[in-house]
């Protein structure tokens, strides 16, 4: 017999309505946390503890969280409206909300989007509470803001600023979409690398795990930041030199040594920052099963090239139309180049990282300056019609000059054969001639003489 478990039996009820009335209350800016003092999962590693809502509660107490019922983003969503669905992944469906003062007070007036786990999907309860562990904590420009979240019964719901530009991977690879110029994909690749670079160089660092172009969102500013945590890692501590872990990620993405050890170290995030790098680079997808045999993985492809100049302009993404600086190209593909090595340790640091892009991000001076054609409108009928006609035109006048002049012509022989000037050619091979002159002149007034077409 098979039996359903639901989440209300897993996990009580995350917040007493005591609770929900007090996380409900304005709370005053509270400065960041420093990471030394950041909570992990280990530390609320029984999700069945009664005491989880407690701790949860003290431990983001100064993060400026904000717990929402069920009813509240039902009403910020309008019931979770078809119209307001911007999407869904492995966590489930997100849609966007909006929500101000009326909805509570102190809340800032802003557009949200709100995730909402499903209960059969791919990630779970503990996915959803190491999001809220991370971003309940974490802050920086180049990680998606977490404005709240909803643990009410078996429901569990993220409340994220949202990001009016979607994902990287949607801007990069949606069909008919307008290419990304190379100013704003090397700008994309700087704040990706920003916001990892902060995660592992924190007092308790981060090992992001997940990070691929559909974990990248983009602002209006096309600002690159980070979300979905649910498979973060605290890095390892002490002499540690790796987290050993069951391997989870996405295909193309993850690091070959984790793949097949289950060793997590910083270093898998460079690799799959490197997979992404070349993805910018290429405007290919990572693992695209519709290409040829030998170009469906995207890094197996185009690593070898990435060293060659000469190469190099087979890897570039053919929208780009050679808008790009050359000189930027090779320096970003010899980065990408050191971060997907099969050697962890000769990958270079998220910091490195970041000090090679800074640069690039303004590297235009080699943009070769492309032709501009400008095409008039026209009305094709209207055009074909007079253009036609220009062209009959043109054709009689020319064949017009020409019969004038053969008719001069003739004029002219036959006044000498009068006057006797030229006696000698009174013959029958002279009326034939005369004969074939005047048969040309009788055959052009044919509407079947070539010449007459153009007329």
């Amino acid at each position: 017999m098979t039996v359903k478990i639901t989440w209300r039996s897993i996990v009580p009820n995350c917040f007493s309505i005591q609770e929900e009335e007090k996380a409900c209350k304005p709370k005053k800016a509270v400065k960041k946390q420093s990471s030394i003092q950041r909570i992990s999962f280990v530390d609320l590693s029984n999700p069945s503890s009664t005491t989880l809502s407690e701790d949860l509660s003290i431990s983001l107490a100064g993060s400026n969280l904000h717990v929402f019922t069920l009813a509240e983003l039902k009403v910020t969503t309008q019931s979770f409206s078809s119209s307001n669905f911007l999407g869904e992944g492995g966590f489930g469906a997100v849609h966007k909300g909006f929500i101000d003062d009326k909805l509570r007070p102190g809340l800032q007036a802003q557009p949200v989007a709100v995730k909402n786990l499903d209960l059969e999907g791919l990630q779970g309860h503990r996915e959803w509470l190491t999001e809220v562990i991370f971003l309940g904590q974490l802050r920086h420009p180049h990680l998606v803001k977490l404005i709240g979240y909803c643990c009410e019964e078996e429901h569990r719901l993220l409340v994220y600023e949202y990001m009016p530009r979607g994902s990287l991977e949607n801007q990069l690879f949606r069909r008919y979409s307008v290419s990304l110029p190379w100013s704003t994909r090397m700008k994309i690749a700087l704040g990706a690398a920003k916001g990892l670079a902060f995660l592992h160089d924190a007092e308790k660092p981060v090992i992001y795990r997940d990070f691929k172009a559909s974990n990248i969102l983009l602002d209006s500013d096309y600002t690159a930041k980070l979300s979905d945590f649910g498979l973060a890692k605290d890095g390892p501590e002490g002499d540690d030199t790796h987290v050993s872990t069951r391997v989870m990620g996405t295909q193309g993405y993850a690091a070959p040594e984790y793949v097949m050890t289950g060793h997590l170290t910083s270093m898998s995030d460079v690799y799959s920052f490197g997979v992404v790098l070349l993805e910018l680079l290429s405007g290919r997808k990572s693992v695209d099963k519709s290409r040829p045999q030998r170009e469906q993985s995207l890094v197996e492809w185009a690593r070898p090239m990435l060293n060659d100049a000469r190469k190099l302009g087979r890897i570039m993404d053919p929208r780009l139309e050679g808008q790009y600086s050359e000189t930027g190209a090779r320096k970003a593909a010899a980065l990408a180049y050191q971060c997907l090595s099969h050697r962890p340790k000769q990958r270079p640091t998220m910091s490195t990282v970041v000090k090679t892009l800074e640069p690039l991000k303004d590297f235009d001076d080699d943009i070769a300056i492309g032709t501009f054609v400008f095409t008039v409108p026209t009305e094709s009928s209207n055009n074909d019609k007079n253009n036609n006609e220009d062209l009959k035109e043109c054709e009689a006048k020319k064949e017009t000059k020409k019969e004038k002049g053969n008719h001069r012509q003739n004029h002219k022989l036959h006044n000498d054969i009068v006057n006797g000037r030229r006696r000698h050619m009174r013959s029958p091979r002279s009326r034939t001639f005369q004969s074939e002159n005047d048969h040309s002149r009788n055959e052009s007034k044919s509407p079947l003489h070539p010449s007459s077409k153009g007329a």
